[in-house]
């Protein structure tokens, strides 16, 4: 064993919960290994695509080794998915006691929220699942050589990561992105929270701006208010959700007016300046200049891909510091001993898009496959309430495509189990190719929209039309009734006046 040990990990606040998921995830006794003599794969990066990379190219029999220089399993573990899940979780308990009255509960006071509380059971949670990603786990029992430490290319064939020299065939970064910090004046210096920090907090803020009306501002900011902040969300287009279906980000918009977050819209912040009443986040809106005091500010603009320290320069891999890493369809970067996968260099930034990414370099690293990233249909969902679910294309990808289509549309409305769950403000909108029924893209609005767009996607992967939907039974009530409710609305447009005439004559002829 080498006497490399690694770099002390902490996580505010340093409770039993985070101890032990530090302890799994960079363990402050680790000691890297003694690297082997070559590695059919070297993965710098222990996130969503690094560890479905090592642990699946390891499981085939090679020889792999796995960099991480802060917490193995990467935001969606520690800063993204799984916190933030566990977030909205609470806070739709929330929501669910707000609306208690509307099915004859009468809820006695309003909800008391317990913050600390709140937070204690995030960190649990996350703590409790992260022996999955631990270090113990991806070097003892999957087999792969993990190495702690901040990884750089020396040569076309090796890497170094504390003080060590790994030297392999193919490469793989996975070294994801993070939370874009925007050139405010003064925000800096006031001080901020991104999601990697905002789930450090164990006191609830009682005034709260939300910089940024993305899917990730806008799941914190519901989230926020509805744990008992006051809540602003400042955006800089005329509409939250502003890349989303039009009908689908109205929805939620109304639900937040509903639900009191204050909404500045058309907003240019011009500088955040620390008084003693709190921080002041100066700004423009519709030609006018306002302010507002707060006591923390969430920034949500974007992410911005870790390509720093690796030393690409070095083996000839390009890159954008916006972009990140340059990959073609079979992601392989410009060097074609070392590839890339999930947020470094893919525009869809979800974990599971990361996920089946990482499956192809598998193939593509070790069997000379060809897998190409355009052949995936990656489905996404904003976890607001409602939810805002999509998967292909959307009204605005068409229409700058110049595709004629067919949308079906089934509002909740007319779909009994929504009305019965006083949940019937969503729909179900279907695009279909015109003059067949060969599946474009679809958006979902609903409470469980993220379950329920999987239908689609299935369909739209297998090449199964909307018109076949509409014969697959599904259990009544139910709210995915409204997929298959689009197919038999697909199939009465089949019925045109000479078929209908058609069946009219068989009709008559048979009496």
């Amino acid at each position: 064993m080498s006497q490399s040990k690694v770099d002390r990990v902490t996580v505010p606040p340093m409770d039993e919960y985070n101890q032990k998921l530090v302890s799994y995830l960079h363990p402050p006794d680790w000691v890297n290994p003694q690297p082997a003599s070559s590695y059919n794969l070297v993965v710098i990066g222990a996130g969503p695509a690094g560890l479905i990379v090592a642990a699946g190219a390891a499981g085939l029999g090679a020889k792999v080794a796995l960099i991480e220089k802060h917490l193995m399993g990467g935001d969606c573990l520690n800063v993204g998915c799984v916190p933030s899940k566990a977030l909205i979780r609470s806070a739709r308990a929330v929501g669910d006691i707000w609306n208690a009255s509307k099915f004859g509960v009468n809820v006695p006071n309003s909800a008391e929220v317990d913050f600390a509380a709140v937070m204690e059971r995030l960190r649990r949670i996350r703590a409790g699942i992260s022996d999955v990603d631990s270090v113990d786990r991806y070097q003892h029992k999957l087999g792969v050589d993990v190495f702690l430490g901040s990884g750089s290319f020396t040569s076309n064939s090796t890497i170094e990561v504390a003080g060590q020299t790994l030297k392999f065939k193919k490469a793989v970064i996975t070294t994801g992105a993070r939370a874009l910090e925007p050139q405010i004046p003064g925000l800096k210096e006031a001080g901020y929270l991104t999601n990697e920090t905002v789930f450090n907090l164990t006191e609830k803020p009682q005034r709260l701006a939300v910089i940024g009306g993305g899917p990730i501002g806008c799941e914190l900011a519901q989230s926020f208010r509805r744990l008992g902040c006051k809540v602003v969300l400042l955006h800089k287009n005329a509409q939250i959700l502003d890349k989303e279906d039009v009908d689908a980000a109205t929805i939620v918009q109304e639900a937040f007016v509903r639900e009191d977050i204050q909404l500045i819209l058309d907003s240019k912040i011009e500088r955040v300046e620390q008084t003693n009443a709190g921080k002041v986040v100066y700004y423009q809106s519709q030609g006018k200049e306002a302010s507002v005091t707060v006591d923390e500010i969430i920034v949500s603009v974007g992410r911005s891909p870790n390509v720093e320290g690796l030393n690409l320069e070095t083996v000839g891999v390009e890159y954008d510091t916006e972009k990140g890493v340059f990959v073609n369809d079979n992601l392989q970067t410009t060097n074609p001993r070392i590839y890339a996968a999930g947020d470094i260099c893919m525009k869809d930034k979800f974990t599971h898009a990361a996920d089946f990414a990482a499956r192809m370099v598998i193939q593509n690293t070790l069997f000379f496959g060809r897998k190409k990233l355009s052949a995936l249909t990656i489905p996404w969902c904003t976890y607001t309430s409602p939810e805002v679910a999509r998967v292909g294309m959307g009204d605005r990808e068409l229409q700058a495509a110049g595709i004629d289509v067919d949308t079906f549309l089934i509002p909740f409305d007319t779909v009994d189990r929504a009305i019965i769950d006083g949940e019937d403000e969503g729909f179900v909108k279907i695009h279909v190719k015109k003059g067949s029924d060969k599946i474009l893209g679809a958006t979902i609005v609903a409470r469980h929209a993220g379950d329920m767009i999987s239908e689609i996607t299935l369909a739209m992967v297998n090449n199964i039309g909307l018109g076949k939907i509409a014969s697959v039974i599904h259990p009544y009530p139910t709210q995915a009734e409204a997929i298959r409710k689009a197919g038999d609305a697909y199939n009465r447009t089949r019925l045109t006046p000479f078929v209908k005439n058609l069946f009219n004559k068989w009709l008559a002829w048979t009496r």
